[in-house]
């Protein structure tokens, strides 16, 4: 894993998964934002699907890294 991901976030990936948590949750709320106030079109339909596919992709992006820090804090 130390390949894939870069070293200066492999050394916190905790606190990297945290961010990335928190981006997930403000780009749904902006998903949820777009689709409320926006119109009957299709390219409001379409900002709010990137904005929660952005959304799922970086929450489980953080789940990987949670379950890569996970394993790597029982082995020491």
């Amino acid at each position: 894993m130390r390949l894939i991901i870069s070293p200066w976030e492999y050394r916190h990936l905790r606190a990297w998964a945290g961010m990335r948590i928190a981006s997930g949750i403000v780009l749904a709320g902006l998903g949820v934002v777009t689709l409320a106030f926006g119109t009957d079109d299709w390219k409001t339909y379409g900002w709010t699907m990137a904005f929660l596919a952005a959304a799922a992709a970086q929450l489980a992006f953080a789940y990987w890294e949670l379950s890569i820090a996970r394993a790597g804090s029982a082995r020491t």
